[in-house]
C-alpha cells in the first residue's frame, strides 16, 4: 500500500457538519501537519507544483475504528479552507441500474473538476470499491475499474490548473482493492485511531466549550475515566449529561421526582445548574 500516516483521533460538533473548520477538532495535533501537507496545502497553492512540474496529492485514505472522526475531519477541511466539498456515501452510488452507478461516480468527478478547487469525500469506500477477485457482482468491478478511470484523469489538465483532493473512509482498510492504493491513487493514508487520555481530554474541551458545566467537573479526571471512548461516544456522554441536567432542572421547576424522591434526572451530583 501507499505510505501511512500517522495514528490520531478526532471529533468535534457533530451537529455543525464541520462548519466550524478545524476549531470543531479536538484531538487533532497528530495529523494535523500531515493535512497541511497532503490537503491544504495542494488546494490552496497548486501554482508551487505546476511551477515545479509536479503534480499534488490526490487521494488520501482516512481509516480507523467507527466514531473516531473520519467524517467529520473531511467535513471541518472543507470548511476551514472554503473549498467546494462533494460527499458521497456507498448506498448513494450503488444503483440496481446498468451502469447508472459508474454514471454517477463520472458526474461526481466532472462536478468537482468544474468547481475546483474542490474535496471529494467518498465515505464507506471498502463497500463500493472491494478487491476484484472478491466482489460478488459484475457491478462491483465495474465500480472499482470508474472510480480508477476517474482517479487517473484527475490531472491539473482536466481541472484547469486547480487541485482536487479525494478522500475515502473506511473501517476495513484491507477490503479495499489493492489498485486502488497505489501511487497517484490513494497513495497517502491517515490512521485515526482510538484517543489517548490526552486526547480524549482536548475533544471533551471542544464538545463542553458551549456548554454551562458544574464548577467542580474536572475534564481531566473525566477524559482518564473514559479509557477506549471514541470521538462519537464523548459525544454520545456529553449529550446525556445534558439531558440529565435539563430534566433536573425541570424536575426542580415542576416538583417531579423519580422513585427515588430526587427530582427528575437528578441522579448526576453536578452543579445546580450545571451538566
Amino acid at each position: 500500500s501507499g505510505g501511512g500516516g500517522g495514528s490520531a483521533s478526532i471529533a468535534g460538533n457533530a451537529s455543525t457538519s464541520g462548519s466550524l473548520g478545524y476549531a470543531s477538532l479536538g484531538g487533532l495535533d497528530a495529523v494535523l501537519q500531515e493535512v497541511r501537507e497532503l490537503v491544504e496545502y495542494p488546494l490552496t497553492h497548486p501554482e508551487i507544483y505546476v511551477h515545479l512540474g509536479v503534480e499534488p496529492p490526490r487521494g488520501l485514505l482516512l481509516h480507523g475504528p467507527p466514531g473516531c472522526g473520519k467524517t467529520l475531519l473531511a467535513c471541518s477541511i472543507a470548511a476551514e479552507l472554503g473549498v467546494g466539498f462533494f460527499r458521497i456515501s456507498a448506498p448513494e452510488i450503488v444503483s440496481g441500474m446498468s451502469g447508472e452507478s459508474e454514471a454517477k461516480i463520472r458526474s461526481l468527478f466532472k462536478e468537482a473538476a468544474e468547481a475546483a478547487p474542490a474535496l471529494i469525500f467518498i465515505d464507506e469506500i471498502d463497500a463500493i470499491a472491494p478487491k476484484r477477485e472478491t466482489a460478488q457482482r459484475e457491478m462491483e468491478r465495474r465500480i472499482v475499474a470508474q472510480l480508477l478511470t476517474c482517479m487517473d484523469e484527475l490531472n491539473f489538465a482536466a481541472t484547469g490548473g486547480q487541485t482536487v483532493i479525494v478522500m475515502g473512509a473506511t473501517n476495513r482498510p484491507d477490503a479495499i482493492d489493492p489498485a486502488l492504493r497505489r501511487a497517484g491513487r490513494f497513495d497517502r493514508e491517515i490512521a485515526l485511531g482510538i484517543p489517548d487520555a490526552d486526547a480524549r481530554e482536548r475533544i471533551l474541551g471542544v464538545l463542553c466549550s458551549s456548554m454551562r458545566l458544574a464548577g467542580d467537573l474536572d475534564l481531566s479526571t473525566l477524559a482518564r475515566r473514559c479509557n477506549g471512548f471514541v470521538g462519537a461516544d464523548l459525544a454520545a456522554l456529553c449529550k446525556e449529561a445534558a439531558v440529565i441536567a435539563v430534566n433536573r432542572i425541570f424536575g426542580d421547576l415542576f416538583g417531579v421526582r423519580d422513585a427515588g424522591g430526587r427530582a427528575a434526572g437528578g441522579a448526576g451530583g453536578t452543579g445546580k445548574d450545571g451538566a
